[in-house]
């Protein structure tokens, strides 16, 4: 792990000598991503292929009606819940234990509409809770509860893209946008690490 540390930050101080004196912070830093990278893909072999989690978790249609997939490793039930069920648990909305904490179900194409709202009832150790998906499409706020709930996106008329998909492929990662003062942890009033 130091050892590519080591092979990161050596361009960077290179590149910007004025870095020197923060290396200790640098290879902290660089450890904890190369880490949460590790955590993030598991078993994966990029991290492209973890970014990829919302084309297989989630509300989707398939061929036969709606796939609905949901990551809950702690969960003992997950019950599919909203307009659809007029909000309360029914066991024909109960998702199955897939594998390895993955859950889902299968509905039948008139089982969901463009425009219904739902969300999880998990149920775990001790306890049971509403939950957002973790992969929802669309997710709205009723004004009066400020409830926020997931939304079934599936218009008559589906968005039509007016510029085509990029046709190069990229080796590296492209960052919109970075805030290095939200990325950092307070350890005390007034010190970050």
């Amino acid at each position: 792990m130091k050892a590519t540390c080591d092979i990161l930050i050596r361009p960077l101080l290179d590149h910007d000598p004025y870095l020197t004196p923060y290396r200790a912070i640098l290879e902290r830093r660089i450890l904890r991503a190369v880490e949460m990278e590790k955590r993030l893909k598991g078993k994966q072999k990029k991290l492209c292929d973890f970014a990829q989690g919302h084309r297989y978790f989630g509300l989707h249609r398939d061929g036969t009606g709606w796939v609905f997939r949901e990551w809950a490793p702690h969960a003992e039930a997950i019950y599919l819940i909203g307009d659809l069920t007029q909000w309360h648990e029914k066991e024909e909305y109960s998702l199955y234990p897939i594998k390895n904490g993955e859950w889902g179900i299968h509905l039948p194409p008139e089982a969901l509409k463009h425009g219904d709202l739902y969300r999880l009832r998990v149920h775990w150790p001790g306890g049971n809770g509403n939950r957002l998906p973790s992969y929802a499409h669309r997710l709205i706020q009723d004004p009066k509860t400020l409830i926020y709930n997931a939304q079934v996106w599936d218009p008559p008329v589906p968005y039509r893209w007016t510029q085509s998909t990029p046709k190069e492929k990229l080796d590296y990662l492209l960052i919109y946008e970075a805030h290095i003062g939200m990325a950092q942890e307070r350890e005390g009033i007034g010190t970050y690490r």
